[in-house]
């Protein structure tokens, strides 16, 4: 007998115990024995819940339990959530979680905390939700050397570009909806300014590099905030779409760089597909080409069948490791400047701003101008032939009288 603890029973904690008992078949077969959940760890009350008797105030009832040997983190935040995980961990008691803050913030330590006490530290809904990607990329790609993995892995910004590109809805209006509908937090900070979607590229990242740590504080983020309908137009002429995307690549023999930024991406792009709360993963490999994951990035039960996924691994290979390369911290620096790398960009500017100005402000750089989208302004695309650095475009649109904004192109 498997014996399952749930650490916080919010929306994935719930999820966690409704699949455990719905498949329970099923997963006795994948096991080779009977699995269950012994005890649901929760400051709350839920005397109506069918998992009622389950449930304890107490945490020694969850460590200090020796046939408790997979626990499922779903807690959320990097606090008690951490205090916990060390705790199960340093008594050899397996972790599985979906916590993307924690891992992209304590991977290193957990993951060698685990090696150390002959247990697993896995975190494949920490990323996609219910949409496997952290497997996939240790096992199924692991013959290809990964040159770029972008994606679509924020849900809730996700919905919002939607809604201001179907419905023509401004910002405000469409965060308002998301709050509505459960999609965005009361304070939708860590979602509208790319925090959590450099969270999950940071983790993908650390995989890419075989376990050499990218801390998510040294990844570029900005967020959707200043997005406006101006930029959605442009999209739609341009036949693309505003996506927040957030992009790691690898590139052999040069520098890394992450980014995680609203860009106008084309509809024949394949990532373009993802609509609403739907994500989009693309990972480019040497010798498989481009690979693309797609699904539901959020969401009670996908997302708890990756944690149950996890949790089926942790049972299986209780005393080695699954399929986890421990995180370290490397000694050379994992990414290189941002201001260095490379970036295509639509430029707004008033309807006024001559080409001679523009030669000006970018001399030697291609561009294409575009009029009668908008009213009062025209556009420019700049440094589509691959030559303009994020340094001398965020330079030089200051010399533009006329500029009004940018958004980066894919």
């Amino acid at each position: 007998m498997i014996h399952v603890a749930i650490l916080g029973f919010g929306v994935v904690g719930s999820g966690v115990a409704e699949v455990i008992a719905m498949n329970e078949k099923q997963l006795e077969k994948h096991l080779g024995e009977p699995i269950r959940v012994k005890k649901i760890l929760d400051v709350r009350d839920f005397q109506n819940s069918p998992f009622a008797d389950l449930f304890t105030k107490n945490a020694d009832d969850v460590f200090e339990d020796e046939e408790i040997t997979v626990i499922a983190e779903t807690i959320g935040g990097a606090s008690i959530a951490y205090d916990f995980t060390k705790r199960a961990l340093s008594r050899g008691k397996s972790v599985v979680t979906s916590n993307k803050e924690l891992v992209s913030r304590h991977g290193v330590e957990l993951m060698q905390l685990a090696s150390k006490n002959h247990c697993i530290y896995l975190f494949e809904a920490s990323v996609g939700g219910g949409i496997p990607i952290i497997r996939p990329l240790h096992r199924c790609l692991a013959a290809n050397r990964i040159s770029k993995v972008a994606g679509i892995i924020n849900g809730t910004t996700n919905f919002i570009l939607t809604q201001m590109t179907e419905s023509g809805a401004d910002f405000d209006t469409a965060l308002a909806e998301a709050q509505a509908k459960g999609y965005a937090e009361k304070n939708p900070s860590a979602d509208i300014d790319g925090i959590d979607a450099g969270r999950k590229i940071s983790i993908l990242a650390s995989i890419v590099l075989n376990g050499a740590y990218v801390n998510s504080d040294l990844i570029y983020m900005e967020g959707i905030a200043r997005v406006m309908q101006q930029d959605i137009l442009y999209a739609k002429f341009l036949n693309a779409k505003v996506k927040l995307l957030a992009i790691f690549l690898h590139p052999e023999g040069k520098e890394n760089s992450a980014i995680v930024a609203p860009h106008i991406v084309s509809c024949d792009e394949p990532l373009a597909v993802a609509s609403g709360v739907f994500n989009s993963i693309m990972v480019k490999g040497n010798a498989i080409g481009d690979v693309m994951f797609y699904g539901q990035g959020a969401g009670k039960l996908a997302t708890a069948s990756a944690v149950v996924g996890d949790i089926l691994d942790a049972a299986l290979h209780h005393d080695r490791s699954a399929h986890i390369t421990t995180w370290y911290h490397s000694e050379k620096p994992v990414l290189g400047r941002h201001e260095a790398s490379k970036v295509k960009a639509l430029v707004r500017v008033s309807s006024d701003t001559t080409d001679s100005i523009i030669d000006s402000a970018f001399p030697g750089v291609f561009y294409e101008r575009l009029d009668g989208i908008v009213d009062n302004e025209s556009a420019y695309l700049i440094g589509t032939d691959g030559l303009l650095t994020e340094e001398a475009l965020d330079k030089n649109i200051q010399k533009i009288p006329g500029f009004i904004s940018r958004i980066r192109i894919y």
